[in-house]
């Protein structure tokens, strides 16, 4: 085929845009792709919304190796906490103490700071930005049609500070005194006393910059995305013909625009804590045997402001999951998605319930068990729209001609990441069996299973299925294929594990076992994780070396709609161009999933409906 960039009405898609089209006369005054000219502007300080999408994805993507690259540390000390770990010391300098004998060992406060910045980077850096960013940027003005974001500048500053946000806790991971290392979750009295620990000084005033910065970036972010899906989309294109993804996009939007100002107010309150003396977090302190002037605090006040973010940033994570597998297996089954307005009502109500369940993370703080039943009822609640979920997925791979591609195996493969995960949590939501499983290695296991891994894969799905609209060429099959199968039988024998160590009473975060008598026996248990773990990094790096080898050698697209999709983004020419479509919009006459309808195999949303055409599935 001819490139359609060169000569923009040899494609039936151009002769319908061109008949139907909503022209807004965009290169009477951008002169279309010419409009972005100069190198910086176009690479760096782009405003263009697919450049800015790789930027979000190529730095989650660094953020995501060097996480990883953590966890692998701290789980070769917990799997081999008597082998010498001396090899290390040229990386993590003083950080391994070696004896006289030559023996290295991890320092404990630097295993506690591992922990605390694997968790922070992978849930803040990779799994919100990362996920959110990239596929927000890219699909949301693709799919609704629209030149760009509402605000193209004020999307390349969530970038930005997203960026600013990264130099500043890698600068932290450098301190003489170490980064901060009181937990991801940052509960007082680590966090609001310099003195608690050597991690706690500099290394949490650090944290605490970078992730206010982080927020700025996702409260720019959120702004832009949910201006654009309410006032950008293009002629035709109501709320009940977007795309599943779009859905799942500008509702995360909504839920981090509520949620993240109210850690920032944690942050601020902590602060106050640490610099001016006061004693919102703190009351009845000791250290060394001397007791602080602080009085009348409560630390659970924090946990109050910290989860009910941290709570629905759980869905802010997954949720745009749910709406790449939405739209991948529907593509690749060569079906509509089964239950389109059933998928949309259980993101509202997932959305809705993920506001009011936070204090299920705080059965073990002394919350009244009066309240604590209100939120095990809508704990256990919220379990079913996403039942609804996983059954409507199901449903739409049933009697599908399922293409078997990385794509699709990814998001396959989050569906039963999100099962085999979403049913532990039925346990930790019951507070009863929480007294016995709270801060086990269940709770590492059900929550890496359902929000890590299965984030994960929708986030692989994406990137497998997009590929070709990012960078106009497709990542290698057989390479994509084995890290899929790599991933998720490494990623079970990894987690899965875990539950039964929890199960025993094993606790999180400890540097070692040795010294316990009753957890000796999971000796063998802890070096097979770790053992595992290895091996499933080394997949996730063969993802990288496919990933930037196939940017610049992969195979060409040659067809603008490689997958016979039926969304608007496969509609643009191969070339991306600034503003998207070289000339009018194209206008929406159907909903996104009109797949093996009337005996064609796909029909575009720009066809128009034919006067003998049977009605919308939905």
């Amino acid at each position: 085929m001819a490139n359609v960039a060169d000569k923009p009405l040899v494609h039936e898609d151009d002769l319908l845009i061109e008949e139907y089209g909503y022209d807004d006369h965009f290169h009477d005054h951008h002169h279309g792709d010419k409009f972005q000219s100069n190198f910086v502007t176009t690479y760096f300080f782009s405003q263009d919304h697919k450049m800015i999408a790789k930027q979000f994805l190529i730095t989650g993507m660094f953020w995501a190796i060097i996480g990883g690259l953590m966890s692998l540390v701290f789980r070769l000390q917990l799997g081999f906490p008597e082998e010498n770990m001396a090899w290390l010391k040229p990386v993590l300098g003083k950080w391994i103490t070696v004896n006289d004998a030559g023996i290295g060992s991890l320092a404990p406060e630097f295993y506690y700071a591992l922990v605390t910045m694997h968790g922070t980077i992978l849930v803040f850096f990779v799994l919100t930005a990362g996920l959110s960013g990239t596929f927000s940027n890219l699909l949301i003005p693709l799919q609704i049609g629209a030149r760009d974001m509402a605000s193209p500048f004020m999307n390349m500053l969530s970038y930005w500070f997203f960026f600013l946000a990264g130099v500043v806790m890698f600068f932290s991971l450098f301190l003489n005194t170490g980064p901060f290392a009181g937990g991801w979750t940052a509960y007082p009295p680590l966090s609001a006393l310099p003195q608690a620990s050597s991690g706690s000084g500099a290394g949490m005033t650090l944290w605490i910059v970078s992730l206010v910065f982080f927020v700025v970036s996702v409260l720019l972010g959120g702004i832009n995305y949910i201006t654009t899906v309410l006032n950008m989309r293009t002629k035709g294109m109501s709320m009940w013909r977007m795309p599943l993804t779009i859905w799942a996009f500008f509702i995360t939007a909504i839920i981090g625009l509520l949620s993240f100002p109210v850690l920032v107010s944690a942050f601020l309150l902590v602060t106050f804590d640490r610099s001016l003396g006061t004693s919102f977090f703190l009351s009845e302190i000791f250290i060394g045997g001397q007791a602080l002037d602080h009085v009348g605090g409560s630390p659970i006040l924090y946990q109050h402001l910290f989860w009910f973010l941290g709570h629905p940033e759980v869905y802010i994570i997954i949720l745009p999951a749910m709406g790449i597998v939405s739209e991948v297996l529907s593509v690749h089954s060569r079906k509509p998605i089964f239950g389109y307005k059933a998928m949309v009502y259980s993101i509202l109500a997932i959305a809705f319930l993920s506001f009011i369940v936070w204090a299920h993370h705080m059965f073990m703080s002394g919350v009244n068990p009066f309240i604590s039943n209100f939120f095990v009822i809508f704990t256990l609640i919220i379990a079913v729209p996403s039942a609804v979920k996983v059954f409507n997925w199901i449903a739409t791979l049933y009697g599908g001609n399922v293409r078997f591609n990385s794509a699709s195996l990814f998001a396959i493969g989050f569906v039963s990441m999100f099962i085999s995960g979403g049913l532990t949590g039925i346990f930790l939501g019951n507070s009863a069996i929480d007294i016995q499983l709270h801060d086990t290695y269940f709770v590492v296991a059900h929550f890496h299973i359902v929000m890590g891994v299965a984030a994960f894969f929708g986030m692989f799905a994406g990137i497998y299925n997009w590929f070709p609209k990012m960078y106009g060429r497709f990542m290698n099959e057989t390479l994509g294929k084995l890290h899929f199968w790599g991933t998720i039988v490494g990623a079970y024998a990894v987690f899965w594990p875990m539950h039964y160590l929890g199960m025993a009473g094993v606790p999180r975060r400890y540097y070692r076992f040795d010294s316990f008598a009753a957890f000796g026996s999971f000796d063998l248990m802890n070096q097979f994780i770790t053992v595992a773990a290895i091996i499933t990094f080394g997949f996730q790096l063969l993802f990288v070396v496919n990933f930037f080898y196939s940017i610049w050698k992969g195979k060409k697209m040659t067809d603008r709609n490689p997958w016979k999709a039926s969304t608007l983004e496969w509609t643009t020419p191969i070339e991306g161009i600034h503003g998207n479509w070289p000339g009018k919009i194209p206008t929406v006459q159907r909903w996104a999933y009109d797949y093996g309808k009337d005996g064609k195999d796909f029909i575009p949303q720009i066809q128009p409906v034919g006067a003998d055409e049977s009605k919308d599935e939905h």
